[in-house]
């Protein structure tokens, strides 16, 4: 077993919690985890690091979609004094919610908002009283109200579907908004990167180059399909989706950071170093 003092690189991490390096990427950004730099200046993780990341990992495989984890994860860096640690607290997920407890009190990482419930020992007469709400009444509200387009709708009821935990419907749904309308970004992107979570490596590509061409000034599809072709270990395909990335958007750092990287294990070390002093230079 290794010491607590030993530290892991981010292939380890990513190996060890099973988490994707955008979502690692994201928490580091969001302030979670503050890893070192060892040689040639890759980031190490703690011990600690790997309990914080830890629980994002397991709201991941509680189908909680990754802007979700990191959105809710932000909300509840915000709200905490700066000298309680996150590890402290008791983080899970509660249908569609990233829920928070810290001894009997539960409240909602994004928003704040305090969920009571029944609780307590009924045997001792003791039960406390806590309302909880519908998981989808937001959703359902659109829907009934007639707000929503058909893509928006087929979209609105795939996020919905995903987070339950119902992946085979919310690949069709995805794929039903994008039908309503082929320029749906937002369709392109929550499909082609559920595909690649479950497997579906060449599915999931399809998808994003198809959204690739609907969809040519976003440039999160092109990053995403960069990730994509960095997990199927083709390296120049992978760097030509990150350039087409940060063609679109040059100040998309994890786009400068994950290219640093290919360039430096391909032996481009001018355009690595290039790459990664942009990098620091927009997240300093």
């Amino acid at each position: 077993m290794r010491p607590l003092t030993q530290t892991y690189g981010m292939p380890e991490v990513e190996k060890l919690l099973r988490l994707p390096r955008t979502t690692i990427r994201a928490l580091i950004d969001a302030g979670f985890v503050t890893p070192t730099r060892g040689e040639r200046n890759a980031m190490r993780f703690s011990f600690q690091d790997l309990i914080v990341l830890r629980t994002a990992q397991s709201l991941v495989d509680s189908k909680v979609p990754q802007r979700r984890i990191v959105k809710a994860l932000k909300g509840l860096r915000a709200s905490l004094p700066a000298s309680m640690p996150l590890s402290g607290l008791s983080i899970g997920a509660e249908g569609d919610k990233v829920v928070v407890r810290e001894g009997r009190k539960r409240w909602q990482a994004d928003s704040g908002q305090y969920l009571l419930g029944f609780e307590g020992d009924p045997e001792a007469g003791t039960l406390g009283v806590v309302e909880r709400k519908p998981e989808l009444a937001g959703a359902v509200a659109e829907v009934v109200e007639g707000d929503l387009d058909p893509a928006e709708d087929w979209y609105a009821t795939a996020v919905s579907m995903e987070a339950e935990g119902n992946t085979e419907g919310a690949v069709r749904a995805y794929g039903r908004a994008i039908a309503s309308n082929q320029r749906h970004a937002d369709a392109y992107l929550n499909l082609g990167r559920l595909l690649h979570e479950i497997g579906y490596l060449p599915e999931a590509e399809k998808i994003y180059r198809v959204g690739v061409k609907a969809c040519p000034a976003v440039a999160l599809i092109q990053y995403n399909l960069g990730v994509l072709m960095e997990d199927r270990r083709r390296r120049p395909e992978a760097i030509a989706a990150y350039l087409g990335a940060l063609k679109i958007d040059p100040n998309l750092a994890d786009g400068h950071y994950n290219i640093a990287l290919l360039y430096e294990a391909v032996g481009k070390d001018r355009e690595a170093i290039r790459h990664m002093a942009h990098y620091r230079k927009l997240v300093r």
